[in-house]
């Protein structure tokens, strides 16, 4: 189960997240971050760090949220 970034990143863009990372599954998007579900080793490092509290684990994340765990993975598939 990754950890999964959510709307409070939207805009924020601050980036301890990636700085923090040991295996580099944190990739800047157009407006937010998001984590590679396939290469997340579930440390915790990045949920530690975030300034704005935008980072779960996949399934602690609020109700309202959930549509961004769908939203992460579709970043790192192939068009």
């Amino acid at each position: 189960m990754a950890f999964v970034i959510t709307s409070p990143c939207n805009g924020e863009k601050s980036g301890e997240c990636v700085q923090v990372c040991p295996v580099d599954c944190i990739k800047e998007g157009k407006d937010m971050f998001f984590i590679d579900p396939e290469l997340c080793i579930e440390c915790g490092a990045c949920e530690d760090v975030c300034p704005v509290e935008a980072i779960f684990i996949e399934d602690e994340i609020p109700e309202e949220e959930s549509e961004y765990i769908e939203l992460n993975r579709k970043f790192y598939q192939p068009e």
